[in-house]
């Protein structure tokens, strides 16, 4: 795992506390209609054929937001997402790799991961994120898995640090296939990120808690839309990009180490 003491070093990567902003606030309608209102009470000081089509625009926003966040086209985004994901043809494994994403989903997530060992999909299981790893970790072995098939790296922050800090833990150890666990909207970005380090990836998505309600859910496919689109104009789905990312990072590969045998 990742030294804990360089993980609370490491800043908080910019693109999460945006986009965690930023899903908050699209999650609250009267956060949305009081910015509207506010936009609408200053189109006022424009001219009248301005605020006419100022009007016009704000009207159309609000009701694509209200399209966006209606079950219905939640359902249907997400099931745009997993329509494009390879179906588990059930061969075996090196390792399982198993996403973080917040305590709510842990559960699910390890009882799959428990699932697939016993079923000898795999002979390794891997965690990966901060705050997460560890405590599935713990889990994990609450389950009766053994200490020495464990391991993970508990610093990385966004998909991308997941697959980055993931392959060189795992690089030198001949993992090459994965199975590779999350949620079914966070599922096709983690495909293609950990495929752009050279891991050949079977997905296996784990279901949502329901914890999360229709808001989470909601939250959750937007901002997968929206880190599709980013990842893809940063370039982070093609090997070229994601072998300079890795080469541009000494440091931080340089930190990785097991903390299982």
């Amino acid at each position: 795992m990742l030294n804990l003491a360089v993980c609370s070093a490491l800043p908080t990567s910019s693109w999460t506390a945006f986009t965690k902003l930023v899903s908050q606030w699209l999650m609250h309608p009267l956060w949305i209609i009081l910015g509207l209102a506010i936009l609408l009470g200053a189109a006022q000081l424009l001219r009248r054929r301005q605020r006419r089509v100022f009007n016009l625009t704000i009207a159309s926003l609000l009701l694509i937001y209200g399209l966006a966040i209606a079950p219905p086209s939640v359902n249907l985004a997400e099931k745009a997402l997993v329509s494009l994901l390879p179906k588990d043809s059930g061969v075996r494994a090196d390792a399982i790799v198993v996403l973080g994403r917040g305590s709510v989903f842990n559960l699910s997530r390890v009882e799959l991961a428990t699932q697939l060992w016993q079923t000898d999909r795999a002979p390794l299981i891997f965690t990966s994120g901060m705050g997460d790893s560890p405590v599935m970790l713990k889990m994990l072995e609450e389950q009766g898995i053994p200490e020495a098939v464990l391991d993970g790296e508990g610093c990385s922050q966004t998909t991308q640090e997941n697959a980055l800090f993931t392959v060189e833990a795992l690089q030198p150890k001949g993992v090459k296939r994965i199975l590779l666990i999350t949620d079914s909207p966070h599922m096709l970005r983690s495909l293609l990120t950990f495929q752009s380090f050279g891991f050949d990836v079977t997905p296996i998505p784990s279901p949502l808690p329901k914890e999360i309600g229709r808001r989470g859910k909601a939250t959750l496919v937007l901002r997968e839309y929206a880190g599709l689109v980013t990842y893809g104009l940063r370039g982070r789905f093609f090997p070229s990009e994601s072998r300079a990312s890795l080469e541009q990072n000494p440091k931080e590969s340089a930190h990785v180490f097991s903390t299982h045998v």
